[in-house]
């Protein structure tokens, strides 16, 4: 299964429809949002252009909870709050934003990788690309959408093989 991974995408509307038709075309099957969706709108223009389903956790920066709820229910997609487990083509994987310093946010996706209970640790908030393997475990942070801060970026994850690739747009 193909998977597209995005993050950060700070209400930049513009980048987030560059993504969005970049993985429609690579003929992504899930999308996953790492968090910072910040406004609903912004979730219904990701949904729109992929078109296919979206599983998401909350950023420190989301702050209409209740109305990205609400949206997500509308897009066929799913956003809760982090750590966030899921299966995706047959593989286990812990989603999850971050909270503070990146540094400290590196440090808790990599302990996570490391207890060997996930296929994958995919995780947001840093703005940094990361795409490395801790114990065999994936810990992959795709960078932010947002053109501010230095986006649009994105991964592409098959999960039958684990591997994924990050692409700048």
């Amino acid at each position: 299964m193909l998977v597209g991974v995005v993050s950060d995408s700070h209400d930049d509307v513009a980048s987030v429809r560059k993504v969005a038709e970049f993985l429609h075309r690579s003929g992504v099957e899930a999308v996953v949002h790492l968090g910072d969706i910040i406004a609903p709108f912004t979730l219904r223009e990701l949904a729109k252009g992929v078109g296919v389903p979206i599983e998401g956790v909350f950023g420190n920066n989301d702050c209409e909870l209740e109305l990205l709820l609400e949206t997500a229910r509308d897009v066929n997609a799913r956003v809760s709050s982090w750590p966030r487990i899921i299966q995706l083509g047959g593989r286990r994987l812990l989603l999850m934003h971050g909270k503070g310093s990146a540094e400290v946010t590196v440090e808790v996706a990599h302990a996570l990788a490391e207890s060997g209970r996930f296929d994958g640790v995919l995780y947001g908030h840093t703005h940094r690309e990361e795409l490395s393997y801790v114990r065999g475990v994936l810990v992959l942070n795709p960078g932010p959408i947002s053109s501010a801060l230095g986006g649009p970026r994105l991964a592409l994850l098959d999960t039958e093989t684990m591997a994924a690739k990050l692409v700048r747009l």
